[in-house]
């Protein structure tokens, strides 16, 4: 899925122009970005949950020279499934 693909959804549903459902789209996402930095949560009902989870620091290879680097600590995303979206698929 693909911010224009989000975009094409409201412009149908929502009979926006191109221009109005981009922007809605856009600003769509950027809560959600917002609230996953604020809270570290974000939940769509019948859809999932995505959590913000940190990652440790640890060893590893570099693939073309078999070289061992160290990986920095960090958060990644992580998203579960609701268990109607589950059964819809």
């Amino acid at each position: 899925m693909s911010k224009a693909f989000i975009a094409h959804v409201i412009q149908d549903s929502a009979e926006l122009t191109g221009v109005a459902a981009n922007r809605a789209a856009g600003d769509l996402m950027a809560a959600i970005v917002g609230e996953l930095k604020k809270t570290g949560k974000f939940t769509l009902p019948s859809f999932g949950t995505f959590t913000v989870r940190k990652t440790k620091a640890r060893k590893g290879l570099n693939p073309r020279t078999g070289e061992q680097i160290k990986v920095k600590a960090g958060k990644t995303v992580r998203f579960k499934a609701s268990p109607t979206l589950k059964k819809s698929v």
